[in-house]
């Protein structure tokens, strides 16, 4: 299971779209990362961008991995 994940510790402008300690599944996006973006999927399944500094990447236990996942 390769899925990545971040937390967020920033949420400056995005208020409402973003949680600061959250942790968000990220989706690879090459194009996104050429413009400094992260694209996240939030709890209702959608996917957003948003700038990389807002967030750091984290590494789970496998079995948070499999219940962040399901």
């Amino acid at each position: 299971m390769n899925v990545k994940f971040v937390m967020c510790i920033n949420k400056k402008g995005y208020e409402v779209s973003l949680e600061r300690g959250k942790v968000y599944k990220v989706l690879d996006d090459e194009k996104a990362s050429q413009h400094k973006l992260t694209r996240v999927v939030d709890e209702s399944g959608e996917d957003y961008l948003f700038p990389n500094e807002y967030f750091v990447p984290i590494k789970l236990p496998k079995a948070a991995k499999m219940a962040l996942v399901a």
